[in-house]
């Protein structure tokens, strides 16, 4: 890549006509991220309504299938677009990246569930789900080229951090409009029919973004391009088939965008997931501290674009690098004692032991979260994992043993689901209990939930639960409930066989009787604390994405900057980024650690400054037209 900077450029403002692109750009951008972030934020009640009716391998390819489409699809929309944009033009071809993320997003909202159209409903949902991957990919390459050749060479990179907010402003709104809805109706409601309302919304945001860009013009370095007759007959091949042009996209990939995008995805998704999943603090209040940390950040991709322009892009993506390397441990056990200091205070006094045989524990990677852990060690490590409970595994158990877990002076006996048949769900609810009872033992911040339990099993549950001294005379003398027969065997109070011939079933609802869950107290949550650590992580990631976009299309020459800027931005932040939530877990199962996984990012990142350090040059002032 050759090219020439621009000297002694004079600063000038911002002409109404550049605003109109980059507001126009910018809108449309959020929109589609908007649309993008609902399907991950809704996806339980979407499953809900289209997956849950079919037989568990039916549903995996499913979830697998939504999986592909949401991130591994992305890179594909960029090659598809991308090429289509350095041929026909930027303006036409993320108008119709735009048309097609709109309407999908739409027909999601208003589409029946497997319940009416059967098998026919969930493949249209992976069809809808895959045209937004595609959108999607082809989406921000677009926009930021098109604000890059409309903006001065001094400028570039200010002008350009404005599309860089619009992936943290669409997950934003995402999460505003969300909460909006879920506090303006029930949560059966909401379940029901409520979490389509987002999806339909969206086509009025659709109609807005595609008026304004209409009005866009074509972008000038593109027309001069065309009017020269320079354009690439082949963007893709003239991007990625020679060395000179695919020798820049790979340096774009690992010495930019494959460390700006776990540190994304770590400061702003793999935070909600931690919050949410390993530090079990409840969903809407995650939600809450996420958009108030986000709130207050979003302004700073704008203020590191700006100062891009005085100082280079490269200094100030690599300083995020090196500042998320060396901070992210801290950070994290950080923000564990501000969210869930019992849970905290428990990891540091309490720790299990796995006992397994050689050979019984594997590398539990589930991008798709559908994989079941089958052998003894693998149900015991993921159990403990996903309660967030440190331990260590010892191999030294006879060949053919179940594993076992260890807490304090208590010791549980795991399974193996495929040689337990029949008797595997009674042996993972004894496992469980047991487990659990010697975490609350040892001081984790474990409740239990209420039990409905039918009268035919209420002797039973009394005698299983000597701890909770249960009065069975006592409750049956307190309030009941009778339900239908039919009922009490779809809630899995009865079997029909245990209802022998019954009409009705009298329940009984029993306090702190039911199933054992790790919970954040809310009473306990440090919200400064935890929202100016989240503040923190949102900083280093404008630090990384802020001038990300004005670097990748100073990187390319006009006629194959769509294409060739657009594959390294989504092979990044789609597989490096998007893999991340699974890849830190089962990094973290694997050793026993819930802050092991967080060696995935920072080894992307450190492998992404060191290349970067060394081999990508800065390009502050680049004049695009010279570029060769």
């Amino acid at each position: 890549m050759a090219s020439t900077t621009v000297a002694g450029a004079t600063s000038r403002g911002m002409t109404r006509e550049e605003k109109k692109v980059i507001f126009a750009s910018s809108l449309g951008t959020v929109f589609e991220w908007y649309d993008f972030y609902l399907y991950g934020s809704l996806a339980v009640f979407i499953g809900a309504a289209f997956f849950s009716e079919y037989p568990e391998a039916t549903r995996n390819i499913f979830a697998l299938l939504a999986f592909a489409a949401g991130f591994l699809v992305r890179p594909f929309g960029a090659l598809v677009f991308g090429r289509i944009g350095d041929l026909v033009g930027r303006k036409y071809t993320f108008l119709v990246t735009i048309l097609i993320m709109g309407f999908s997003t739409f027909l999601v909202g208003i589409l029946p569930g497997s319940a009416s159209w059967g098998i026919a409903a969930p493949i249209i949902l992976i069809v809808l789900r895959m045209l937004q991957g595609l959108a999607l990919g082809g989406e921000y390459g677009g926009a930021a080229t098109y604000v890059a050749e409309h903006a001065p060479s001094n400028r570039r990179g200010f002008y350009t951090s404005w599309i860089q907010t619009t992936a943290t402003l669409g997950l934003f709104l995402s999460l505003i409009v969300i909460l909006i809805i879920q506090n303006s109706m029930t949560k059966e409601a909401f379940s029901a029919w409520g979490w389509r309302i987002p999806f339909i919304l969206s086509f009025v945001l659709l109609g807005v973004s595609v008026w304004i860009r209409l009005s866009l013009s074509e972008s000038p370095a593109f027309k001069k391009m065309k009017e020269e007759g320079k354009g690439s007959k082949a963007p893709l091949s003239e991007a990625f088939g020679q060395w000179k042009n695919a020798k820049i996209a790979l340096l774009a990939l690992f010495g930019l965008t494959a460390g700006q995008a776990v540190v994304w995805y770590s400061g702003q998704f793999y935070a909600l997931f931690f919050l949410q999943n390993v530090l079990k603090v409840d969903g809407q209040s995650v939600n809450i501290m996420i958009a108030i940390a986000l709130l207050l950040g979003t302004g700073f991709f704008v203020l590191f674009g700006w100062l891009s322009d005085k100082i280079g892009r490269k200094p100030i993506i690599m300083a995020g690098l090196a500042l998320a390397i060396l901070t992210y441990f801290p950070l994290f056990k950080a923000l564990t004692w501000a969210a869930n200091p019992a849970l905290a205070s428990a990891q540091q006094d309490v720790r299990a032991t796995v006992t397994a045989a050689p050979g019984d524990c594997n590398f539990q990677f589930n991008p798709v979260g559908t994989r079941k852990p089958l052998t003894s060690c693998d149900i015991a490590t993921d159990f403990l994992a996903k309660n967030s409970i440190p331990y260590d595994i010892v191999a030294t158990a006879p060949s053919g043993t179940a594993a076992t877990v260890k807490i304090g002076e208590e010791t549980v006996e795991s399974y193996n689901a495929t040689t337990a048949g029949a008797d595997a769900a009674a042996k993972d609810n004894a496992f469980k209990k047991g487990v659990n009872t010697a975490l609350q033992d040892g001081g984790y911040p474990l409740v239990r939930d209420p039990a409905k339990v039918a009268d035919s099993k209420l002797d039973a549950l009394v005698a299983g639960n000597p701890k909770l001294a249960l009065d069975a005379a006592a409750i049956r003398a307190g309030e009941k409930t009778v339900v239908p027969v039919d009922q009490a065997v779809k809630d899995k109070l009865v079997t029909a066989e245990e209802a022998a011939g019954a009409t009705e079933v009298t329940v009984y609802t029993v306090p702190n009787a039911g199933a054992f869950k790790m919970v954040a107290d809310p009473a306990a949550v440090n919200w400064p604390m935890v929202i100016g650590i989240l503040f923190v992580l949102v900083i280093y990631v404008t630090m990384v994405y802020g001038p990300i976009a004005a670097i990748l299309v100073e990187m390319f020459p006009t006629r194959i900057r769509y294409t060739g800027m657009s594959l390294p931005y989504h092979i990044g932040n789609g597989w490096f980024g998007g893999l991340l939530p699974a890849t830190v877990f089962a990094m973290s199962a694997a050793r026993g650690d819930i802050y092991y996984g967080l060696w995935y990012p920072i080894v992307i990142a450190a492998m992404t400054l060191v290349i970067g350090l060394l081999f990508v040059r800065d390009t502050k002032d680049t004049d695009l037209d010279e570029i060769k």
